[in-house]
């Protein structure tokens, strides 16, 4: 098992201490202190910027050919070191040993795939209207990067900016997860460690609102991605449009679940119900309104219920155990509010909606049903393990009800019919809908939602586009 290390900062290719002290880290399961965390000051910050730039200068150099097999050592790196860092994801964000595992593992997945993405970032000749032109599209990389990263998944949603930045032959600066820091140093880690030029990437962590506002007030960034909140998404945007500089954002979601009468009813209520308590509940395309045709409503909560009865929680790193903590108590104090709020508005509490003992973040798996479309639950993005269950009578109904919120990060739908399929492909206003399964999240898929759920996408072939500026060429020839 690993000892929690103490986490520093990645400047230039040279771990150090931050000019800012430090912070602690706390274990969620048992609410102790198990480490330290390096904070940037200013001076930390300005040599982040100059190394960024001269990293470019070196990276962007790099042959697409070369930066594919130091990625794909990265990646090998990163393999070998899933047993040694799994279980520090595992104590400083709670989730289940096997989770954090499967974190490490498809991040292993995605570092690959783009490497792979670095060797075919193709432009394209343009037919011209001359015998003696040549018209040429070439994509550039965009320039040095900052990426600003969370704690619910701080090794995957880093390794999706960090592997786009860098196929594309950015530098990055990572902004990591204060609350989660040492996994994601872990990655940063094997990229160092494989051989990428120093300054390519750096690590920082300390006042979220100065390291943005600094980050992305220079003149060397040029190009800006944030996995987080709404809120503090839109005021990001705010300060990189200021600046003329690119942003890719992945906000919140609120997901809905439409499962129709000729739906696999048992098969949904498992699919979704692991899905729903993966990371318990915090993840942003996690499934969360959930509304079932009135024929299928009671054998789905049935099924549900069933199927929720079977999760284990407690410490992630306890065998056996399929839902850990709360990463926060702040999450833990939220759950219990909207959880009241929605009793407060006629919804009946199946199962859970509480604190479970008086040591760490657990909050017990929670069914609430036929809850009022007031409740602050139906309307606020709830990012913990309760699931909303209600009735609709026809897809139209249900589609509506799917639209009504800002949000349109992640959609599933379950049903046989494939002219429903089709409606909700055309209907559902969403960044991604999955049919039948939980399909979402693979590395050749693009991910990313509309509305107030963000703005461009990561992963997939779509994901590199970001980090490439088109430049038009046109020579006539003598």
């Amino acid at each position: 098992m690993s000892i929690y290390p103490d986490t520093d900062l990645l400047v230039g290719g040279q771990w150090r201490s931050g000019g800012a002290g430090v912070l602690d880290v706390v274990n969620p399961a048992t609410e102790e202190v198990i480490g330290k965390l390096a904070k940037a000051g200013r001076q930390d910050l300005d040599d982040a910027l100059q190394a960024v730039a001269a990293g470019f200068d070196a990276w962007r150099r790099t042959s697409a050919y070369e930066r594919a097999a130091l990625m794909r050592k990265a990646a090998d790196l990163l393999a070998a070191r899933v047993e040694e860092i799994a279980p520090v994801l595992t104590m400083e964000q709670g989730k289940p040993l096997q989770q954090a595992r499967n974190e490490v593992n498809s991040a292993v997945e995605v570092i690959r795939w783009f490497a792979e993405e670095a060797m075919r970032a193709y432009g394209r000749i343009i037919p011209a209207r001359a015998p003696d032109v040549v018209q040429n599209v070439i994509k550039e990389p965009v320039g040095p990067v900052a990426a600003f990263t969370p704690w619910n998944f701080p090794i995957n949603q880093a390794v999706l900016k960090i592997s786009a930045a860098l196929a594309a032959g950015c530098s990055i600066i990572v902004k990591g997860p204060e609350e989660t820091p040492a996994s994601c140093a872990a990655l940063v880690k094997a990229f160092a460690d494989a051989g990428l030029p120093d300054g390519s990437i750096n690590l920082l962590y300390g006042v979220p609102s100065e390291i943005s506002s600094y980050l992305i007030a220079s003149p060397i960034i040029r190009k800006v991605s944030f996995t987080g909140s709404t809120a503090v998404g839109k005021l990001l945007a705010e300060q990189a449009g200021k600046y003329m500089k690119r942003i890719t954002l992945e906000l919140g979601g609120h997901a809905p679940v439409l499962v129709f009468d000729d739906a696999d009813v048992e098969g949904a209520a498992k699919v979704m119900a692991r899905l729903k308590f993966y990371n318990s509940g915090q993840i942003c395309i996690a499934p969360t309104r959930f509304m079932v045709q009135e024929k299928a409503y009671d054998n789905f909560v049935a099924d549900f219920e069933n199927q929720v009865s079977k999760l284990k929680l407690g410490n992630g790193l306890e065998a056996d155990v399929t839902m850990g903590p709360l990463a926060n108590d702040r999450r833990l104090s939220a759950m219990a509010e909207l959880t009241e709020d929605a009793v407060k508005h006629g919804g009946k509490l199946l199962t859970g909606g509480e604190r479970v003992g008086n040591r760490g973040n657990f909050f017990a798996p929670t069914i609430l049903l036929e809850t009022d479309p007031a409740a602050k639950i139906q309307n606020d993005e709830p990012f913990g393990p309760v699931a909303l269950v209600s009735r609709f009578r026809t897809a139209e109904e249900a589609i509506s009800e799917a639209n009504r919120l800002p949000f349109g990060l992640a959609a599933y739908a379950f049903t046989r019919s494939a002219k429903t399929m089709n409606d909700l492909s055309d209907h559902v206003e969403t960044g991604m809908l999955s049919i039948n399964h939980a399909g979402l999240a693979l590395p050749e898929t693009p991910f990313g939602g509309v509305k107030d759920s963000g703005y461009g996408m990561e992963g997939g072939a779509e994901g590199i586009e970001a980090y490439l500026q088109p430049k038009f060429v046109t020579r006539k020839l003598f």
